[in-house]
């Protein structure tokens, strides 16, 4: 009896974590709230401004105090997951997305609200590396080229949804609660996803858990802080000493954080960020592509958002229904990129490039010539062609970014990924929203935007000639 429990036990083999289909709808839940809720409040900043009687440097930091500790903890947030557990740190995350949701919605006053933001900003950095990594360490084969296609679906259709969203729920005014709602409606799908994550998502960690390296962690806070946080506030406190003297430190902290990761490394010690991680070709060049995307697809928009409402006078609804012929678009074609992968390899990122282009063209030439009439039906042929081409690019450079990473460091990898997206997409906000402000006064309403637009379309061309660099094939 006895040899036969010791030969049962060492002939049962060690249960592989299994993401089942709605674990995967879970996580993928948790990888849509943060992103909703970077772009949602584009719509909402004017009302916000009005109800809490907040200068424009404090509605500023209402979007950057977000988007700033969600960048700065992302790699972190992957690390502790590894560490500890990734389904214990998404609920975690989770649970304190919607208590600092609940925070924002009730918030009294500006300042207020700029630090519950910053908190749920937080709380998202905890949340979302788990979702990268789980799907790394929970699926193989198709099902995880198809779970990654679904994760850079969802990515895509949250950024572009979450505008949408805020000017719907604006709006509508629910209970009296005006732009609060925007916050408050995270709350009920917070509870939702809390219990579907404690039934339906496997708990995964690393093989080798690897432990968090304190300096690592500082000096990369520090390298992004001093670029992000006068980038995002410059324009709007007027350039004073403090964003100059942050922008010259950049480069030194930058310069810090790579000696001593490097160090780390060869010492034998575990990097924040590992160098060698780095010498994947698939993940290194993927990266480099996905900067300008970001970049050029939160810009527009903020963008978007500003000139809709201040220019052409529409109010928060129509002017986020006008980006629905978008959001349609880039579900319709994402499911579609498995298979064009499947046949024409990573040419189907170029091609998306060349769709994006065009229709960003036919935005900017629709803008020129129907000034100030501009909604849903004068945007619908830019905005879905433009949609298209942003479906046949994130989805598949996300996958792509991941698809050598063991799964070992599938959090570390997945927080790298996320906090280059996160913070290209604040310096989207930064760059092309301060240039489109600035043209305003001189330039006028249409001519600023026109002008944004062909500097986005200058940056797709970058993101086409980048692509012809990326791997032939996914791994």
């Amino acid at each position: 009896m006895t040899e036969t429990l010791i030969s049962r036990t060492v002939r049962s083999p060690v249960a592989t974590p299994r993401l089942g289909g709605l674990g995967l709808f879970t996580v993928l839940l948790g990888a849509a709230l943060p992103l909703i809720d970077f772009f949602i409040v584009n719509v909402a900043l004017p009302t916000i401004g009005g109800d809490l009687h907040a200068s424009e440097p404090v509605l500023e930091l209402v979007v950057s105090g977000y988007g700033l500790a969600y960048a700065v903890l992302l790699v972190l947030g992957g690390r502790l997951g590894d560490l500890f557990g990734r389904r214990e740190f998404f609920v975690a995350g989770m649970a304190a997305f919607g208590v600092t949701s609940l925070a924002c919605g009730l918030a009294p006053n500006a300042w207020t609200l700029v630090a519950a933001r910053a908190a749920q900003g937080a709380a998202s950095a905890a949340m979302l590396p788990q979702v990268l990594a789980t799907i790394q360490a929970a699926t193989s084969g198709q099902r995880r080229a198809r779970a990654m296609s679904l994760y850079g679906a969802t990515a895509g259709l949250s950024m572009v949804a979450g505008q949408i969203l805020g000017g719907v729920l604006v709006a509508a005014d629910i209970a009296g609660t005006g732009w609060r709602s925007v916050f408050l409606v995270n709350v009920p799908v917070v509870i939702v996803g809390l219990v579907l994550a404690v039934r339906a998502v496997p708990e995964t960690r690393s093989q080798h858990p690897e432990p968090v390296d304190g300096p690592g962690t500082a000096l990369l806070a520090v390298s992004l802080l001093t670029l992000l946080a006068p980038l995002t506030e410059g324009r709007a406190t007027g350039w004073p000493l403090w964003t100059w003297l942050s922008l010259a430190a950049f480069p030194f902290a930058t310069w810090a954080f790579y000696a001593v990761e490097r160090r780390a490394d060869r010492q034998g010690r575990t990097p924040l960020v590992p160098p060698t991680l780095f010498a994947l070709t698939s993940l290194r060049r993927g990266l480099v592509l996905l900067v300008p995307f970001s970049l050029g697809f939160s810009g527009f928009m903020f963008v978007i958002a500003v000139a809709l409402q201040r220019g052409a006078g529409l109010g928060p609804v129509p002017a986020g229904l006008a980006l629905t012929p978008m959001a349609v678009a880039f579900f319709a074609v994402s499911l579609c990129g498995p298979r064009l992968v499947a046949r024409f390899g990573t040419r189907v990122v170029t091609a998306g490039g060349l769709v994006q282009g065009v229709g960003v063209a036919l935005m900017a030439l629709t803008a020129w010539h129907s000034w100030p009439h501009l909604g849903t039906v004068e945007l619908l042929p830019g905005a879905a062609v433009a949609g298209a081409g942003q479906a046949l690019q994130l989805p598949i450079l996300l996958r792509i970014i991941l698809s050598e990473v063991p799964p070992a460091r599938a959090g570390v990898g997945g927080g790298v990924m996320i906090t280059t997206q996160q913070s290209a997409l604040a310096l989207g906000v930064a760059t092309l929203g301060s240039l489109f402000l600035s043209l305003v006064s001189d330039w006028g309403m249409r001519d600023a935007l026109v002008t944004t637009l062909l500097v986005q379309l200058a940056g797709i061309a970058l993101t086409v000639a980048l692509s012809l660099r990326l791997p032939r094939t996914i791994s």
